[in-house]
């Protein structure tokens, strides 16, 4: 596997940055003319809590409330056995939702409605706005903590790295139209930091081998940092992406939308590093000169 990456490493890195500026195209294509569905946390809704027969499974439960509440309604278990909390939308213009112990009946001989309650339009509002603060904080923390750590020319490729798996994991979501809630708001978060720290060890990689072997061309100084970095590369995404698999398989519908941004963003993550954190630079002609001391004139 190694001497196939010396060999065709740097035609990997040109292919992948041009699929990867293909593929930045056509998720904000995606974004712009289908948008996220969003879900109840950011829209409003309804949530209900109730007790129906121990033995029943959130799946049991979701094969007869999606038909009647909508596709996009998720049950998530409570503290106490037989208690579950269902979160759906509100009805629509015209329409009557039906009755949440009429809809439970046929599977459960005791259904009670523990509470019912109204997320309103307006605390929708506060979470978008809150959410948004954090993602435009978290950002322009990144922005300085890179412009701190990197010469510019090197710094826009780990930005350009970051921005890249963030919109392929929205453009997904606006493709699917999977509900995008706060769980996977969470992983876009996470993305970012995930992401950053693949870049910033190929990064740093590049700096040291542009001041230690100042002779080579850029191109080849980018093929040898990612080959140097590249095993602990595949063991860092390898367990990551299996963890994210064990909460795919096992955690649910709850952590199903977590899980899957998580899982496309390991992935973009590993190779936007490789591509488009090391091509750019070179396009914008970055050179061993820029990581030199600058020598002061001494003349008088």
């Amino acid at each position: 596997m190694v001497t196939f990456l010396k060999q065709h490493i740097r035609r990997i890195r040109y292919v992948t940055g041009f699929i990867s500026l293909g593929l930045m195209v056509l998720s904000v294509a995606m974004l712009a003319g289908r948008g996220l569905n969003m879900g109840l946390d950011f829209t409003g809704g309804m949530v209900t809590e109730v007790t129906v027969d121990p033995q029943l499974t959130s799946d049991q439960l979701l094969e007869v409330l999606k038909p009647q509440l909508g596709e996009f309604t998720s049950v998530t278990h409570s503290d106490q056995q037989g208690r579950w909390v269902i979160r759906y939308s509100n009805a629509q213009a015209g329409q009557t939702m039906p009755n949440i112990t009429d809809v439970l009946a046929p599977i459960s001989h005791q259904v009670n409605i523990v509470s019912n309650s109204m997320v309103g339009a307006q605390v929708g509002q506060d979470l978008v706005d809150d959410g948004g603060m954090a993602l435009l904080i978290s950002v322009l923390c990144i922005l300085g903590y890179l412009c701190f750590r990197f010469e510019w020319r090197l710094a826009t490729g780990s930005l350009l790295a970051l921005m890249h798996d963030v919109v392929l994991v929205l453009g997904f979501f606006a493709m699917t139209q999977m509900e995008f809630n706060l769980t996977v708001f969470a992983a876009i978060l996470a993305i970012l930091g995930y992401s950053l720290n693949d870049s910033i060890i190929v990064s740093d990689r590049i700096r040291e081998l542009l001041v230690a072997k100042q002779k080579l061309p850029t191109a080849e100084i980018n093929d040898q940092a990612i080959i140097a970095t590249f095993s602990r590369t595949m063991v860092t995404s390898g367990t990551t992406l299996i963890t994210i698999s064990a909460l795919w398989i096992m955690g649910g519908a709850a952590l199903e939308g977590f899980a899957t941004a998580m899982f496309i963003g390991v992935l973009t993550g590993t190779w936007s590093s490789i591509s488009i954190g090391t091509v750019l630079p070179e396009w914008l002609k970055l050179e061993p000169k820029h990581y030199l001391p600058v020598e002061l004139d001494a003349t008088p």
